[in-house]
């Protein structure tokens, strides 16, 4: 498909949420080359309007007609469901959706992408269909690669530390609420999470499968193979960690040949996408408060495993928004444009 580069239609599905509302932003940030710009969402969010370059451009409600005809591509966050039942009426006449969700994310005829990682695979998409990966994923994968191409990884075990950012927006407000009710030593209000997340560790992300792992595990252990093209086995243990944004990630991974640990940061630090932040002399190393807000995964702690001899641990950190959504959605529709 060729797009009208002379007068791109890009539309926004979910707008009114986190990752609608860093869509704007990053559209806008990183000057993407649209002409037109539609909003897209709920009943609820119709006819409320955002800014846009300048622009006002007021939310129709998503729904089963001819809205989509003319669009190029559809940057869509409005959750699993909506996307199955929209997605007919969103490519229907042509336009490519790049899907935030994890409806599409399994399907053999669905590319999974990481534009760092595995661009080429958005060339083939014969439903018109690119899925965004799980937010845990993209930034664990972004570092796998360069470590990846010095030696084929065989083995990831990864403990997550996720933002509440990770469930939404009403739920980085739940922690702000829960914060503030603690300290003033008030009831504390539980809706978005099991338990109370203020002060607090809660170790289950999604629910759980019949194997004792949560899908949000699962998801990183098939994804991952997906996106890498690779038979690596991935155990994750998902933990929700009381920070407002971005996601860190303590990771152990082993290659088939054993790697010098100057190799591995000398690697890292010429890859797309990273930026090594790993002097322990000097307390250098990655944290949320580092990556919210910011478009690169932070990698550091890394040092060799004490167990395995071609084990390599790291930590690192990015931004579950940004990096893990919106911006890895955006440079996706950025590379279908000067590749097509």
């Amino acid at each position: 498909m060729q797009f009208h580069t002379k007068n791109m239609k890009v539309a926004i599905v979910g707008v009114s949420g986190a990752v609608g509302q860093a869509f704007l932003q990053v559209l806008e940030q990183r000057s993407f080359p649209l002409d037109e710009l539609y909003l897209f969402g709920s009943g609820r969010s119709a006819g409320t309007s955002y800014r846009f370059r300048e622009q006002t451009i007021v939310v129709k409600e998503l729904q089963d007609n001819d809205d989509f005809k003319g669009i190029d591509i559809a940057l869509v966050s409005a959750g699993a469901g909506v996307s199955r039942t929209y997605a007919q009426a969103i490519t229907r006449y042509g336009a490519v959706m790049i899907d935030n969700s994890s409806a599409f994310r399994m399907d053999d005829d669905v590319p999974l992408v990481v534009p760092e990682v595995n661009p080429d695979d958005c060339q083939n998409r014969p439903r018109r269909i690119i899925a965004n990966p799980n937010c845990s994923t993209i930034i664990m994968v972004v570092a796998l690669k360069p470590i990846h191409d010095l030696s084929p990884i065989r083995n990831i075990r990864v403990a997550t530390y996720q933002a509440a950012s990770g469930a939404g927006a009403a739920a980085m407000e739940e922690l702000k609420t829960q914060t503030s009710q603690v300290l003033t030593q008030q009831p504390v209000t539980v809706d978005k999470f099991k338990y109370q997340l203020a002060f607090n560790l809660i170790p289950q992300i999604d629910v759980f499968t019949d194997n004792g792992y949560t899908k949000e595990e699962m998801k990183m252990h098939h994804e991952t193979r997906k996106i890498m093209h690779a038979d690596i086995a991935v155990s994750a243990s998902a933990i929700r960690v009381p920070v407002l944004r971005a996601h860190s990630e303590a990771v152990w991974v082993e290659t088939a040949s054993p790697l010098d640990v100057s190799d591995v940061r000398n690697a890292l630090h010429h890859a797309c996408g990273v930026v090594v932040c790993d002097n322990p002399a000097e307390y250098a190393y990655p944290m949320p408060l580092y990556a919210a807000g910011k478009d690169p995964v932070l990698v550091g702690r890394i040092r060799k495993d004490l167990v395995t001899p071609n084990g390599i641990h790291f930590w690192c950190s990015g931004d579950q928004i940004r990096k893990g959504a919106a911006l890895n959605a955006v440079q996706i529709a950025e590379y279908i444009l000067k590749n097509q």
